[in-house]
């Protein structure tokens, strides 16, 4: 499906550790690769565009779109509605009969693209009689409307556009991100919508009655029990050199305040890197991240002894105390599997007001992880969603055993239609269902 073998490590750390600070509180600890997740993209694109408030071509910085510092945008980012769950059975015939449609739209020359302009209420000229056929082609703009006028049908079709593919809902085109969505190819669309029928085939028809989904594609976690969604979260997913993996497994313990244990690839990649930069400056990297260090046999290393230049530091197994920087927030939810990867919270919040959160080394960061806890630890008795917020509060460290078994399953669906016919696109950032091609990883 998409890579799989991955060596979990939170960019949280990663982040901080490329800031030249050496005062952690004023990013979080360890977020040192908190605006890095674009510089891999496809042809070095960042996710912004010049003149509308975004990073400059090939960056490799997000800075987040005009619209996503809006309180209520970022409201609408951060707490999705519940809606209907990814994996369900219902959502197989749909997908068929989207895979249907877009086959004539295919057949038929597929839609126009829409130049990269901003265009809004009152807007007029030819770009908009591109954007009123592309929109009429997809079946977002119906009824009556004005050729060449952005006019209140054209925000709602803009609007209805954008929810679809998990975009603000605006109704105005002021940022990149919806830009690219429209003119992402109707071939594509089609390829996602093929490959996706093939994995909801394969795991809808077999989920349990209770579960935790990641849809990877989404950046987004649902509770699911009884065929309905509890609760959904945002959530910061793996990015592209450092994927999160395809997998089924069932949650096994959540640990309250836990240590975290820093990979072996973090180290040798960023952590020793960072020690270097703090030993010329005279300074001691792990009393300001708060970390201990062990030999291979599991005996303490006096800080002052570490030759961060030498070869033996990277032999070296540090770990983190819980504290309110912790890389891992103060939960942390487990389950078996082969890619050691994990579900958490993070200090590091303001990630999740962001449209596009493929920023992790593969594990999965959650916003509200609190709610979902309380739901996981539902029949553990006097582990109600008080009793977690005060875990979060005192610091207290804590390893709960799951009391009644909930499965979690970890997939890759970019597109898939619902029973309402809506149908949804996601970006294939791993370009998975779309091999070659750079433009459904744009978004």
């Amino acid at each position: 499906m998409f890579k799989t073998g991955v060596v979990c490590a939170t960019t949280v750390l990663a982040a901080t550790l490329l800031l030249s600070t050496a005062q952690p509180s004023h990013a979080g600890l360890f977020s040192w690769l908190k605006g890095d997740n674009n510089q891999n993209a496809p042809g070095g694109r960042s996710y912004g565009a010049p003149g509308w408030g975004n990073s400059q071509p090939g960056s490799g910085t997000h800075q987040a779109p005009p619209e996503e510092g809006n309180p209520q945008t970022r409201a609408w980012i951060t707490n999705p509605a519940p809606g209907i769950p990814t994996l369900t059975t219902r959502n197989i015939e749909a997908t068929k009969a989207a895979i249907e449609r877009y086959r004539a739209i295919v057949a038929q020359g597929g839609w126009p693209m829409v130049p990269a302009s901003v265009m809004k209420p009152g807007s007029r000229g030819q770009e908009i009689v591109t954007l009123h056929r592309r929109l009429e082609i997809s079946g977002d703009l119906t009824g009556q409307s004005i050729p060449d006028e952005y006019d209140q049908a054209v925000v709602m079709a803009v609007k209805k556009f954008q929810a679809r593919h998990n975009l603000p809902p605006t109704g105005v085109i002021d940022s990149r991100s919806t830009i690219d969505a429209l003119n992402v190819p109707a071939t594509v669309r089609l390829a996602q919508l093929q490959a996706s029928l093939k994995r909801l085939q394969t795991l809808a028809p077999g989920v349990a009655n209770r579960y935790v989904l990641v849809n990877v594609p989404s950046a987004q976690v649902e509770a699911v029990e009884g065929g309905q969604v509890i609760s959904r979260h945002a959530a910061v997913v793996g990015k592209i050199e450092r994927p999160t993996p395809a997998l089924s497994s069932k949650v096994s313990e959540i640990n309250f305040n836990p240590y975290w244990h820093v990979p072996r690839s973090i180290i040798q990649k960023d952590l020793v890197p960072k020690g270097q930069e703090f030993a010329n400056r005279g300074q001691d990297m792990l009393a300001a991240y708060r970390m201990q260090v062990f030999t291979p046999s599991g005996q303490p290393v006096d800080p002052r002894s570490i030759d961060w230049f030498g070869p033996e530091v990277y032999t070296y197994n540090f770990r983190q105390l819980p504290w309110e920087e912790n890389s891992l927030g103060f939960v942390k939810i487990n389950f078996p599997n082969k890619d050691a990867v994990y579900m958490h919270d993070t200090p590091l919040k303001s990630l999740f007001g962001r449209s596009v959160r493929f920023e992790s080394s593969g594990c999965v960061r959650i916003h509200n992880v609190e709610q979902l806890v309380a739901w996981i630890l539902g029949d553990n008795p006097g582990w109600d969603q008080q009793r977690i917020m005060s875990m979060k509060s005192s610091g207290q460290q804590a390893d709960v055993k799951v009391a009644k078994s909930i499965a979690v399953y970890f997939t890759y669906i970019s597109a898939w239609s619902t029973p309402d016919g809506v149908v949804h696109f996601r970006p294939d950032i791993y370009n998975t269902d779309t091999p070659g091609e750079t433009t459904a990883s744009a978004y």
